[in-house]
């Protein structure tokens, strides 16, 4: 990876960008990288379960270092107006990452609290998402940019999003999924680093949602404002911004 880095970074500079663009920096480059060896590395129950989460081929800016999935946030909140909604409001930013918490400043919230269960930035609560230490109806936004598969109890931890919502508040709950599962696979004997790989695709993961999971995330009591990468980015060419145009925009808003 700080190989392809360096080749990107020297081209560019070159002024030799190709036909793929980061929305996060702006920069044109030849492509994006791929995660930790791309599709040959991934373990086999991705490819057998067809789940849908990061493109693995299209993964890492090399200018900038964002991910798709930050990519692909950044796109569908400025398109569905998300960053004006924004504005002024009290937002929750689980396991924060570092392009998409420039994006949320960059709107102006009134409140920006950004939340890990073991953070490593200083600017970073400590945070259980299991157990939110605010109160009821605190927040206007919540995001959670794929975490939900690595808590241990997540309907404690949904919960604990629709508690510290506004009526009327927002979630983005971005979580992979298969295609082919039914319904949500958890078993508390997959317990080793090398089980949940095997077992889940990733091996700090503890379920593998289905398809029926848009159910299963608002069933706290949320409703689903879901929507594809088709229906909100048609013009947006997947290969040119690095996306996986599988992995649907995973909105809910808490009843009024």
């Amino acid at each position: 990876q700080r190989a392809w880095r360096a080749l990107w970074r020297r081209l560019e500079r070159l002024g030799l960008g190709g036909g793929c663009k980061c929305v996060c920096c702006g920069q044109s480059i030849f492509r994006f990288l791929p995660y930790a060896g791309g599709w040959a590395a991934a373990p086999q129950v991705v490819s057998q379960l067809q789940i849908i989460g990061s493109d693995m081929q299209h993964y890492e800016c090399p200018s900038c270092g964002a991910s798709d999935r930050e990519r692909h946030l950044h796109m569908f909140c400025t398109r569905l107006g998300l960053d004006r909604k924004m504005a002024g409001a009290r937002i929750l930013h689980f396991a924060p990452e570092a392009h998409f918490s420039a994006f949320v400043l960059g709107a102006g919230p009134s409140e920006y609290i950004r939340a890990d269960l073991c953070p490593r930035d200083p600017g970073v609560k400590q945070v259980d998402m299991q157990a939110i230490p605010y109160a009821d109806m605190s927040f206007d936004l919540v995001i959670a940019n794929h975490v939900l598969e690595h808590v241990a109890d997540d309907k404690a931890a949904l919960d604990e999003i629709c508690r510290v919502l506004k009526p009327g508040g927002l979630a983005i709950l971005q979580t992979p999924f298969s295609a082919v599962l039914e319904h949500v696979f958890e078993d508390k004997g997959i317990a080793t680093e090398e089980q949940r790989e095997f077992a889940y695709g990733q091996s700090d993961h503890v379920r593998l949602y289905g398809r029926d999971i848009v159910d299963q995330l608002a069933s706290a009591g949320l409703i689903s404002r879901v929507c594809s990468h088709d229906e909100v980015l048609p013009d947006m060419d997947v290969r040119r911004y690095g996306l996986n145009g599988k992995e649907p925009f995973f909105l809910f808003e808490r009843r009024r």
